[in-house]
């Protein structure tokens, strides 16, 4: 579904991660490209017709027919941008972790109570293929009672990483737990729900930063249920694993796509016997959808005034374990 044809969409933060988003809209919806560095506002701009570059956020907010807002800033700047945007009446699509502060997405709801803005939080490895397929599966197979779930999640950096705006907390608000951690824990939260206990810890073993290159986490609902989660930005070969454990089988996700590998999932089926599992593995080789399935779904939300899910509960939730993490770790950020 889309929105009116004539309104637009801006991008704020033109970096890779805006840039990417742009692609994926409708044709002619990209009404500006707006960075504090102007050529790189201009590089996304000269891409799309019509498409105006700036680096005056007012010029953009202040322009009524622009109906939505991207924000693809480093993560200090995630919360401010959406409340102004929100403040202007401004539907907004705001890159994880979409603040760095539980007291952030408070200020964030507030805004959004007074003007009726929408507010999607990018999550968007919700919509990979093989998340799609898991999907499917549970709503079709008798896999039984999800009992836990094991997700590890890293990379290796590269020369000069901790010099880079993730590694300075003043911009990141953490490191790898902020980072990459928060997918992992939105994942266990989409299959699980609240966890009520938390624990685990942050650590930084190998980069020269004051922040985390590696986070451990034990996170249990009411129920038991248990989400035993790492993050690491010291795992020198790429690396995604996903594995959800139900008392009748096992579905185990391995892989992004790029230098994380083929998508797959592997779908193991306990026999009446027990003993080796029936498998089935699904490859998904098309490339990575999830960004358009994402951008898609939030065109729905605006045009049914839908409330988007992730949205500012779920990115709230996911941020109030981080900050559990990093006060049991003693980090300050």
């Amino acid at each position: 579904m889309q929105v009116q044809s004539n309104n637009s969409f801006a991008i704020v933060g033109c970096g890779l991660i805006g840039a990417r988003r742009a692609t994926f809209l409708p044709p002619g919806l990209l009404g500006y490209a707006c960075d504090i560095d102007l050529e790189k506002a201009k590089e996304v701009a000269n891409r799309y017709e019509g498409c105006m570059a700036t680096d005056n956020l007012n010029l953009v907010l202040d322009d009524a027919r622009v109906l939505a807002v991207n924000v693809a800033v480093a993560n200090v700047s995630l919360a401010p941008i959406t409340i102004e945007a929100v403040r202007h009446g401004k539907h907004v699509l705001v890159e994880k972790p979409g603040a760095i502060s539980v007291q952030e997405f408070e200020e964030i709801s507030a805004a959004t109570e007074a003007s009726g803005s929408l507010v999607r939080v990018g999550y968007n490895h919700r919509y990979h293929a093989t998340f799609r397929k898991v999907r499917q599966l549970i709503q079709s197979e008798d896999l039984g009672d999800l009992m836990f779930i094991r997700g590890r999640y890293g990379h290796g950096g590269r020369p000069g990483y901790n010099r880079e705006w993730r590694a300075d907390p003043t911009l990141s608000g953490g490191g790898e737990l902020i980072d990459q951690g928060v997918h992992l824990i939105d994942l266990a939260r989409l299959y699980m729900g609240d966890f009520v206990e938390i624990d685990g810890h942050a650590a930084t073993y190998f980069w020269d930063t004051q922040v985390d290159d590696n986070a451990f986490l034990s996170l249990r609902t009411a129920r038991g249920q248990t989400a035993w989660l790492q993050v690491s930005c010291t795992e020198w070969k790429n690396l995604f694993s996903f594995e959800i454990y139900f008392k009748h089988a096992k579905l185990h996700i391995e892989g992004l796509g790029g230098s994380y590998g083929l998508e797959r999932l592997y779908y193991y089926k306990m026999l009446p016997e027990m003993g080796p599992p029936e498998t089935v593995i699904y490859e998904f080789p098309r490339g990575d959808t999830s960004w358009k399935l994402e951008l898609d779904e939030f065109l729905e939300d605006i045009a049914l005034h839908r409330m988007p899910v992730p949205g500012l509960k779920e990115g709230r939730k996911t941020l109030e374990i981080v900050e559990a993490i990093y006060r049991k770790s003693g980090y300050e950020f």
